[in-house]
């Protein structure tokens, strides 16, 4: 049977929400399943209310595990709450409102009663904090979201005063006693009525829109962007960001047009993914069919209706860019050319401000970092490594493979801390404007000077032990000294940049690299592989990555 990837969902793809919303309240997890219990990942709590993940039990206890660790921190400044478009997070958001205001806690909820980006979250902690100044009452804040999950999960995520991603410090005791108190039968969680709550003391209005919008000036060219007459399709991908892009237009006068307004819960006006499920992932050629035949057709005919066409997942941190001669750019490739860019335009960012990369993002990234005569900062996957970069001003980029980044503001202040996808999306019209050249035809030419790369992602399968084991390698434990070919120069369980552990291994020779990270919700470790000389040199670069490691974990 053919493959449906990048076809329009049937209605047997679209998720009951009746049945999705019913289960949020009814279904009581089993804490005796290590599926159904509180877990943060990188980017916060997952799940579904079908597969007993994510229900009113666990927002309720995480909830006030966040007030409580808060109250330990000495945080009491307003917690901003935000929500996106996803079928569970309008009553996860109502289910954390009612626990905030029952516990005293000032918490600003979106003054258009609509949905918030999470990088307009993290904007607007902190520019709070900013403004409150040193010394004064510190601003967090809770975005529901899984992101580009599929329909029938919820998400939940909190981003400290710093603004971006919690730390697994933070995280890690929030999950602990968010079990605890479902252990103990929600025992110990306050909560009140939500008209109540809407009606509390504490519960204010904020416009998370006009915030971040009327600030992109002091981030983004704007004025280059008007002036060349770069006409923009933007595609919210039916997610947060989608009243977002229409004031942009208004308000920055740009010749602006929201491809698809829509917003639906089942997303049943999407293409499938890869693996014929709805993903909101803007990275992916088959969820983002639609946007990449719309720009094709006009160029065939013609009459080339956007120069740039850009998608962003539901919660709009990250960035998917289309252009008219490349199609969809591979993340990698895109990254490569937006660092290029702004180091070599941003004269207001500190003059030794560092590049700053995932271990599994792109080598042609080094390579431009020093073309550039920058330093290079490489992380573990996770973006919560870029935050004390942007925040200082010492790592004004900060970016990783799958889509997401931010950078510093244009007098090298910090933006957000957290994954930008609308402001990437609007950098590529910049580069457009102010280069006369396509993000696309930018790559060519840095190809042409660094070499082109091959750069892919595969799992291979692995049980719970094998995937423990691979998490705590040491270079040690890899005896082998050639790759594909090539001399190893490197074998690494930490991270270069700042010596945090990558939970994995990555193996570097002179023309390509590969780094095995376990999954953390499958049977499968993950490989990523890159090679500069060919398709072919990658291949065996996975086959002998894949017997390297299966050697060493069985």
């Amino acid at each position: 049977m053919a493959s449906r990837a990048g076809t329009v969902a049937l209605p047997q793809d679209l998720v009951d929400i009746t049945a999705l919303l019913d289960a949020y309240y009814d279904v009581t997890p089993d804490l005796s399943d290590p599926a159904q219990r509180v877990a943060f990942g990188t980017s916060g709590h997952r799940g579904s209310s079908l597969k007993a993940s994510f229900n009113e039990g666990h927002i309720l206890a995480i909830t006030q595990a966040i007030v409580e660790y808060r109250a330990g921190q000495g945080i009491t400044g307003p917690l901003f709450l935000a929500k996106d478009t996803h079928g569970l997070s309008e009553p996860a958001q109502n289910s954390a409102l009612e626990v905030l205001a029952a516990n005293g806690v000032n918490v600003l909820i979106d003054a258009r009663h609509g949905y918030t980006p999470t990088p307009a979250l993290s904007h607007a902690i902190l520019k709070y904090n900013n403004e409150a100044g040193p010394g004064q009452p510190q601003a967090d804040g809770i975005v529901v979201t899984p992101s580009h999950n599929p329909p029938a999960d919820g998400g939940f995520k909190y981003n400290p005063p710093h603004g971006g991603p919690a730390d697994t410090d933070a995280t890690g005791w929030i999950a602990n006693r968010a079990n605890e108190l479902l252990e103990n039968g929600l025992r110990g969680v306050k909560r009140i009525p939500l008209n109540d709550a809407l009606k509390a003391d504490g519960t204010g209005k904020f416009d998370f829109l006009s915030s971040y919008v009327d600030d992109l000036p002091s981030v983004l060219d704007l004025d280059a962007i008007r002036t060349a007459g770069v006409r923009i399709g933007a595609d919210p991908m039916g997610g947060a960001s989608v009243d977002y892009w229409g004031e942009i237009g208004e308000r920055h006068q740009l010749d602006l047009t929201v491809v698809n307004p829509t917003v639906d819960p089942q997303w049943a006006f999407m293409t499938l993914d890869w693996d014929e499920k709805i993903r909101m992932d803007c990275s992916s050629p088959s969820a983002m069919a639609s946007l990449i035949k719309r720009m094709s057709d006009s160029a065939s005919a013609g009459t080339g209706a956007f120069d740039v066409a850009t998608g962003n997942d539901a919660d709009a941190d990250r960035h998917g860019i289309v252009t008219p001669d490349g199609g969809l750019m591979n993340p990698n490739h895109y990254l490569a050319v937006a660092i290029d860019y702004l180091y070599r335009n941003r004269t207001g960012w500190n003059p030794e401000s560092v590049v700053g990369k995932t271990l599994v993002s792109s080598s042609i990234i080094d390579r431009v970092a020093a073309g550039l005569g920058r330093k290079l900062v490489e992380v573990p996957v996770g973006f919560k490594w870029f935050v004390p970069g942007l925040l200082s001003g010492e790592g004004a980029f900060g970016g990783e493979e799958s889509a997401g980044a931010s950078f510093n503001k244009r007098d090298g202040s910090v933006w957000t801390t957290d994954k930008d996808g609308i402001l990437l999306a609007l950098l590529a019209s910049e580069i457009t404007a102010v280069t006369g050249k396509s993000p696309s035809q930018l790559y060519k030419g840095l190809t042409d000077q660094f070499g082109a790369p091959v750069y892919a992602r595969i799992d291979a399968a692995a049980t719970r032990e094998q995937k423990a084991k691979l998490g705590k390698l040491s270079a040690a434990d890899v005896t082998a000294t050639t790759l594909a070919g090539e001399d190893i120069t490197a074998k690494l369980t930490e991270a270069p940049g700042n010596g945090a552990s990558i939970g994995g291994l990555k193996v570097v020779t002179e023309n390509a690299w590969f780094a095995a990270r376990p999954s953390g919700t499958e049977d499968v470790y993950k490989i990523y592989a890159e090679s500069f000389k060919g398709a072919d040199h990658l291949k065996q670069v996975q086959d002998e990555a894949k017997a390297l490691v299966d050697g060493v974990i069985s």
